[in-house]
């Protein structure tokens, strides 16, 4: 009997224990909710955000304001039932399709999220609901910390608490950062499209949609706009899949031409902007860059940037009689590495594609891909790297070769190339080879003087980094340019000889500093002894010999300073599709490029002809 009444007692003591703990759980958890949730501001103030300090990007004088991250917040407000269905249904597919149906925090989305990113190998679903995507984005700060996320948690349920679904998806529509400063949908339509949004097509709202997750690398007006459309496509084949739109309407849309506003933010120098922009958001995240009040200072000269963009603009106006739609510029100071100007095509903000043209795809000319870091061939304008490595191992710019038809393949598989006007000269010195840029003697030089596994190695001291193939890859085509190189990779390599054998790398920023003017970053290089300066200096002088040179480019050429020893090099690839001038002073090295963005043939002509003139003129400006 006793024994019953101790169990019975136990089970009595244990039942108002579990309800003390649950008691004080409930309490403890009530206090830690309203603790977090009393801050939660009235409807009338929903729309509101804190102060946002800019980011500015400065020419390296300071003078010149170049582009501001996140200056203002361009917003305008607009009602769920003007906002098209095309887009709620593109934007619930995409961020949180449960959305109608969790309470504000969806676990059972989070555990799909990453089961789909395990599955695809890359972040292609998040966890977040759109309810804390607002919580975030308008009223906490983006430390990533538990404590913030657990306020994050507590605010978003009492926001689904207070607040029907529509006006919590109306309050994010008119919240969310479409990227250049664009807040709100009725804002980025009008920025993208130029036209309301309740008049946006499905296409277009895709397009928005698939901007949400990384709006700076993937906007219209930078160089990733291949990638926005292929997140576009991927966006429609989910939603046929969860039968929000129909195969036939994905379909529709591969017809539609997508037609992007101009470029609307105050920008200057913007290909050379855009790429500071991607470093500093590598190194510092767009969230920091966003609240911080950076100020960056450039290398680059806004003096010189004007003169470059002036001279590329006009030099492609007259090549199109040469089919030549598009050229790039680079200037880089040899000594610091420090870009001066760069032009990354001839016109950024596009007055006009021509007829037929895809942005993106297949365009003679498309303004905003940046043509100075993107891989083409260089033609003749990588011999100099090979002769350099045959002067190091002891050959002199006095060593004949001879000129004349030979086939460097096999009888099976000849290969016979042939000078840019068919004809031969005989014996001719390695100087003359260089300077009238002949093709047999050059592989020769290549095969015999230099040897092709060391000429790469040259190449890759210099700064060159795309040759990363084996040498067999390129083969003796490699000397008259079969390898791809970017622009601004060899301005860079060509400040080599400009500087006595020296490699300085390309360099972006000088100095950054806090809203404070505390420094919080400064770069300085430090040249790299890469090539005697017996070499360097024997390159510039073959370079700069108008006699030498004579016999095929004329005494009066465009490479030809009659008062300054100026060293330049030109370059054409194989059925014109590419033009190069690349020359240099011991201040400046310039590299020009010219031709078409798909590839396409230019009219047959050399480099002389579509490249040169505004290398000149460039260096006539800068020099005199």
């Amino acid at each position: 009997m006793k024994k019953k009444k101790k169990t019975k007692k136990f089970i009595s003591n244990l039942f108002y224990t579990v309800i003390l703990i649950l008691l004080l759980a409930v309490i403890m958890s009530s206090a830690v909710f309203i603790y977090f949730a009393k801050d939660l501001p009235r409807p009338e103030r929903f729309l509101d955000r804190p102060i946002i300090e800019p980011t500015y990007i400065y020419d390296r004088t300071g003078e010149y304001v170049l582009y501001s991250i996140y200056g203002e917040e361009r917003r305008e407000i607009i009602t769920l039932s003007d906002v098209p269905d095309y887009f709620i249904d593109a934007l619930l597919t995409a961020e949180d399709y449960s959305f109608y149906d969790h309470f504000g925090v969806d676990f059972m989305g989070i555990a799909r999220s990453v089961l789909i990113n395990i599955r695809d190998g890359e972040i292609v679903a998040g966890g977040s609901t759109i309810s804390q995507q607002f919580i975030r984005s308008a009223f906490l700060t983006r430390e990533k910390t538990f404590m913030r996320k657990i306020r994050e948690i507590i605010l978003t349920l009492e926001l689904e608490r207070r607040y029907s679904k529509n006006e919590i998806l109306e309050f994010y529509i008119n919240q969310v950062s479409f990227g250049n400063n664009a807040y709100g949908l009725e804002s980025a339509a009008k920025t993208y499209f130029n036209k309301s949004a309740k008049e946006l097509s499905l296409s277009e709202s895709a397009i928005l949609v698939s901007l949400l997750p990384s709006p700076s690398m993937l906007s219209p007006f930078g160089e990733n706009i291949d990638q926005l459309i292929q997140a576009k496509d991927n966006l429609l084949t989910r939603m046929v899949n969860n039968g929000t739109i129909t195969k036939e309407e994905k379909e529709n849309t591969e017809n539609e031409e997508l037609v992007f506003s101009k470029f609307s933010n105050y920008l200057r120098a913007p290909h050379f902007v855009m790429q500071v922009k991607k470093y500093l958001e590598n190194k510092y995240g767009e969230d920091f860059l966003m609240e911080k009040g950076l100020k960056v200072y450039t290398t680059i000269d806004f003096d010189i940037q004007k003169e470059a963009e002036t001279v590329i603009k006009a030099g492609v106006q007259n090549n199109l009689q040469f089919n030549a739609h598009n050229a790039a510029l680079t200037a880089i100071n040899p000594n610091t590495g420090e870009i001066l100007a760069m032009v990354g095509s001839a016109n950024y903000f596009g007055d006009s594609f021509p007829e037929g043209c895809n942005p993106g795809i297949n365009c003679l000319f498309d303004p905003y891909p940046n043509v100075a870091m993107r891989n083409r061939q260089p033609g003749s304008s990588f011999k100099p790297f090979v002769y350099a490595t045959a002067f190091q191992k002891g050959y002199s710019d006095s060593t004949i070769v001879e000129d004349k038809e030979t086939n460097f393949g096999t009888t099976a598989n000849p290969y016979i190339p042939r000078n840019y006007d068919g004809q031969f000269r005989g014996e001719v010195t390695l100087r003359e080879a260089l300077a009238q840029s002949l093709n047999i003697p050059s592989i020769i030089t290549l095969r015999d003087f230099a040897g092709l596994e060391d000429s790469i190695k040259t190449a890759q001291n210099f700064g060159i980094s795309t040759l990363n193939m084996p040498p067999s890859f390129y083969g003796l085509p490699l000397v008259l340019g079969g390898g791809e190189v970017q622009l601004l990779e060899m301005v860079s390599a060509y400040g080599v000889f400009a500087t006595g054998g020296f490699y300085t790398p390309p360099m972006f920023v000088l100095e950054i500093t806090d809203k404070d003017g505390n420094i919080i970053e400064k770069n300085r290089n430090t040249p790299k002894r890469v090539l005697e300066s017996s070499v360097a200096e024997l390159i510039t002088d073959i370079l700069s010999d108008n006699d030498a040179r004579a016999p095929v480019f004329g005494y009066r050429s465009p490479l030809y300073f009659e008062k300054k020893q100026v060293a330049v090099k030109t370059g054409t690839t194989q059925e014109y599709r590419d033009g190069w001038s690349i020359g240099y002073t011991p201040d400046i090295v310039v590299g020009v490029w010219a031709g078409n963005n798909n590839n396409a043939s230019m009219v047959r002509g050399e480099s002389v002809v579509v490249a040169a003139p505004m290398w000149r003129l460039f260096m006539e400006k800068i020099l005199f």
